[in-house]
């Protein structure tokens, strides 16, 4: 929801425990005084002055969207917070499969949102442009031009996102956190949201001319779940190259016309349901060069994600060392500056010792994906050095995070080339 541009919206995400018979309008006073009290300092169960919400609320988080990494105290008379109450499902994911003649093929894999599986993954999503900011404002103008009743033959939207980049870089998590934070945003709007993860490569049919079928019953399932209005439905189409392949690609190699069906049946689903204001699809590739550019025309968005650059790589590691601190694993991180204290000193030797090693290693570290340099803490952890050691020092745990990185390059090089 968008607000007067004078004022600075602040988004309050309320986590309500499960026993918590309130109501959000029961709950909306105390959380104004927990504002007025406390600012636009997150709260996680630890006590205060206001009983009421520590019985009855896990966590409150502030989220500044046109401000992804972290937000300022700022004046309540120039700030508009909205608050969005919600619960976690923890019941995990449900497989869906269809009829293939004699077979059942696993054909998607199903959702509630918000799920306890994606909490929290939106805020670990790290990249240096503001394509967060530009999927929650798409996912926003879609809905206001619904409301308003912009009619869609004189300005034309299809609901559909294709995030595409080398493998690692977060494409597929960055979907399924935006269908978990949207549901949270939402949630005073739809009393039940959906994430459909479908199965590509199971839409193919080891029968002739029955892929193009499957795909459609695949969309007649989900189309009975957006029919109804109170439920918002995200459809993600991960590795969608492997539905959508070009079909001039797939004539001109003589390949069987059940591709071709495929990419038609999916086309037309598309056309179907975008005329329901309740669905997203969001769709991957690592090799967008091979889709069907009749299904490339088709999205709206079309982001390129790419490998992290150094100041990137550097936030990465700076939330890694804050969780094995947070965790005991490192007693200390000292003085280690973040990204923005950084940025601000210009990166001379003003920094803090260790703040300029770590950033030496994002530089260091670039060429990898965010994937893997996720994984440098643990590696740094098991290869060199014992995290089961209480002497464990920032320096130590830097220079072994260093030998990762430069293993990672070596064990690369030696790897056979596709």
């Amino acid at each position: 929801m968008k607000s007067n541009q004078s004022q600075k919206v602040i988004n309050v995400e309320v986590l309500k425990k499960q026993t918590s018979r309130l109501t959000r309008e029961q709950l909306n006073p105390y959380l104004k005084e927990y504002v007025e009290k406390y600012g636009t300092r997150d709260y996680h169960g630890e006590a205060n002055e206001i009983n009421i919400l520590c019985s009855n609320v896990e966590s409150i988080t502030f989220h500044d969207d046109t401000n992804m990494e972290g937000i300022m105290p700022v004046c309540h008379g120039m700030v508009e917070h909205q608050y969005h109450i919600f619960t976690i499902e923890d019941s995990g994911p449900e497989l869906q499969e269809l009829d293939d003649k004699e077979d059942e093929v696993p054909a998607a894999t199903h959702w509630q949102l918000p799920s306890s599986e994606f909490h929290g993954l939106w805020e670990t999503l790290i990249y240096d442009n503001n394509v967060k900011m530009q999927l929650l404002n798409f996912v926003q103008t879609t809905m206001l031009f619904s409301d308003r009743g912009v009619n869609s033959n004189i300005i034309s939207w299809n609901r559909v996102v294709l995030l595409h980049g080398p493998p690692g870089t977060g494409k597929t998590s960055l979907c399924k956190a935006l269908a978990h934070k949207m549901a949270i945003r939402l949630s005073h709007r739809y009393s039940n949201s959906q994430l459909v993860e479908i199965n590509s490569h199971s839409l193919f049919s080891k029968w002739f001319s029955e892929s193009g079928k499957l795909v459609m019953k695949m969309f007649a399932r989900i189309q009975e779940l957006i029919e109804d209005p109170d439920c918002l439905v995200t459809v993600l189409i991960d590795e969608v190259e492997s539905l959508a392949r070009a079909r001039q690609s797939a004539s001109s190699n003589n390949e069987p016309s059940d591709s071709v069906r495929v990419v038609n049946a999916l086309l037309t689903q598309i056309d179907q349901i975008k005329r329901f204001p309740n669905v997203l699809i969001l769709s991957t590739s690592n090799i967008s060069g091979t889709i069907d550019l009749a299904f490339v025309d088709r999205a709206d968005i079309k982001q390129f994600i790419g490998l992290p650059t150094p100041r990137a790589i550097y936030a990465i590691f700076y939330s890694c060392l804050q969780e094995l601190l947070r965790t005991g694993i490192l007693k200390t991180i000292g003085n280690l500056q973040t990204i923005q204290d950084l940025e601000a000193i210009g990166f001379n030797q003003e920094a803090d010792t260790h703040t300029m090693k770590l950033w030496n290693l994002s530089k260091l570290s670039q060429g990898l994906s965010g994937r893997t340099l996720r994984k440098i803490p643990f590696l740094a952890c098991s290869i060199f050095i014992s995290c089961h050691e209480t002497d464990n020092t920032l320096p130590l745990f830097l220079d072994a995070m260093e030998r990762t990185v430069q293993k990672q390059f070596d064990d690369r090089s030696v790897m056979p080339q596709s």
